[in-house]
Order: C-alpha cells, then sequence, then structure tokens
C-alpha cells in the first residue's frame, strides 16, 4: 500500500522545465552534468573535418566535441516538485531546435564566457523576443579575465532586471545557486513574491 501512495505521489509532482543555453563551447553540458541527480543525456558528436569552416573554435581550439541536439537532466527539489534541465546546442547550424526546446520552458539561464561574449548575444536575442525569463550565469574560466557582474551586463546591454551572477559551471554549489536565482527570478517576473538578488 505504501508503493501505491508514493507512486500517487510521484504522478501529481510538478515538473518544471528549465534552458542551459550559450554560444559554442562555453559550458552547457558541464553545468547540466554538475548539478543533475541522474547521469545526464548527452548527444554529443566528435568534431570532424566536416565542420571546418562551419564552427567557429576561436578560444576553444582544444575542443574535440560537440552537442549535436540536447543535453538533459533532473533535480528532484521534493517529493512534490522536479526540476528538468535541458541543455541547448551552441552552433548556429542546430539553433533550429531551441524553438523546439523551449516550449513550456519556464525561464533561461544564459551561459557567456567572457573570452568570446558575442557567442551568448543570439541567446539573449532569443529570450527576450520571446518574453522568457532568463538570467546570464558568467562561467569563469581559469585562463579568462574576471569581469565584473555591471561590467558584463553593460557590454551585453541587458536591463537591470535580468540578474547576473558570475559561476563555475564545473562545481555543484556554484551552479545551484544560478538556478536557484533563476527560479527567484522566474517567480517575481511573475509577480508571486518580490525579487530578492
Amino acid at each position: 500500500m505504501a508503493s501505491a501512495n508514493s507512486d500517487d505521489r510521484r504522478l501529481r509532482a510538478t515538473a518544471v522545465k528549465l534552458l542551459i543555453a550559450g554560444g559554442f563551447g562555453v559550458g552547457k553540458t558541464t553545468m547540466v552534468g554538475s548539478v543533475s541527480e541522474v547521469p545526464p543525456l548527452r548527444t554529443e558528436e566528435m568534431l570532424t573535418s566536416a565542420s571546418e569552416g562551419v564552427d567557429d573554435l576561436s578560444g576553444v581550439e582544444s575542443k574535440s566535441t560537440t552537442t549535436v541536439a540536447l543535453d538533459f537532466g533532473r533535480i528532484t527539489i521534493s517529493p512534490d516538485l522536479i526540476l528538468y534541465l535541458f541543455g541547448t546546442p551552441g552552433q548556429d547550424r542546430f539553433w533550429f531546435m531551441w524553438d523546439e526546446l523551449a516550449q513550456g520552458a519556464l525561464g533561461a539561464v544564459v551561459l557567456a564566457d567572457t573570452r568570446r561574449l558575442e557567442t551568448c548575444f543570439p541567446a539573449v536575442d532569443f529570450f527576450e523576443r520571446r518574453g522568457l525569463p532568463f538570467v546570464v550565469g558568467v562561467n569563469c574560466f581559469d585562463s579568462a579575465y574576471r569581469y565584473g557582474t555591471e561590467e558584463v551586463r553593460a557590454a551585453l546591454d541587458v536591463g537591470p532586471h535580468v540578474p547576473v551572477l558570475l559561476c563555475d559551471a564545473r562545481d555543484r554549489e556554484s551552479t545551484k545557486q544560478v538556478l536557484v536565482t533563476l527560479i527567484q527570478h522566474v517567480m517575481a517576473s511573475a509577480n508571486m513574491v518580490p525579487a530578492q538578488y
């Protein structure tokens, strides 16, 4: 009888869909993997000579794989609330998938790399056009100069209502803080609670 009650609760759980987006090589796959409670689903393929001239490896020359569809992870907040994370592909040639992935999403993290900040402009534009709440997570790569959040905000031309955070996509606690801030921002955007960043 206890298992029937447990199954009933799982069927009533609220599922929340969040996107992890950004340019090629900014750390989306790493972010999903660092925080997922299950082994993440990854659709990575080896970069081949066929992508030469198509994928810009400037700043990420050592990158050998690329996400061709999505990354997927899960976080159980409580028996009644489950977060599903969908990492988007970063290359222009796979952006046709973003519309599909965005359907039903409550919000997004735009992951940024200050060494190649221009790669996240399309993600910012995508979510602004759709009115989907998003936060900017500045992935602090070891070799990158550390800019302040307000410098990044100005460079991306995002308003003061968009949270901008420094993070390390490899670190579970850092990634969790970005997701917590996103959920708070989504709730504030829906006028459910006052914003507290």
